[in-house]
């Protein structure tokens, strides 16, 4: 059985992949598939750009055109697994630069991942400052 810290490492390796071979509308989804269960469900704060419950493999295809039109990178520089219990805690902290604005933020993230069977079924980011993050992406 696969442990869901394993599976969550080799998720974001599949992630980096796939934004470094151009992400959405050009790099395919398949890398990235097999790590989300067909129901999972993406949960980020409303007040952000990308916003809102994504859905499903097809949710998270939208969702990850939606994070590419937001930012011209998102970087996540460091990550710390606080809990690999159910769910995964994880730090993460993110340098990133608006596509809208050319302006530059370094933000930490905090999620909880539940995993099961292998795939995650659930994501809960917490961002500290979601105003912040939206000011920086609103010309």
């Amino acid at each position: 059985m696969t442990s869901s810290v394993e599976v969550l490492t080799r998720m974001y390796a599949a992630e980096a992949r796939y934004l470094a071979a151009g992400g959405p509308g050009v790099a395919s989804f398949d890398e990235l598939a097999p790590f989300f269960d067909e129901n999972m469900v993406l949960h980020q704060a409303e007040a952000l750009p990308y916003g809102g419950t994504w859905r499903g493999h097809a949710g998270m295809e939208r969702f990850f055109a939606a994070m590419s039109r937001t930012w011209e990178s998102f970087d996540m520089v460091a990550q710390r697994i606080l809990s690999a219990g159910d769910p995964l805690v994880v730090h993460t902290e993110v340098s990133a630069r608006s596509r809208a604005t050319g302006r530059h933020l370094a933000f930490p993230i905090l999620q909880t991942l539940t995993i099961h069977n292998g795939r995650i079924t659930e994501v809960h980011p917490f961002y500290w400052d979601t105003a912040k993050i939206a000011a920086a992406c609103t010309p």
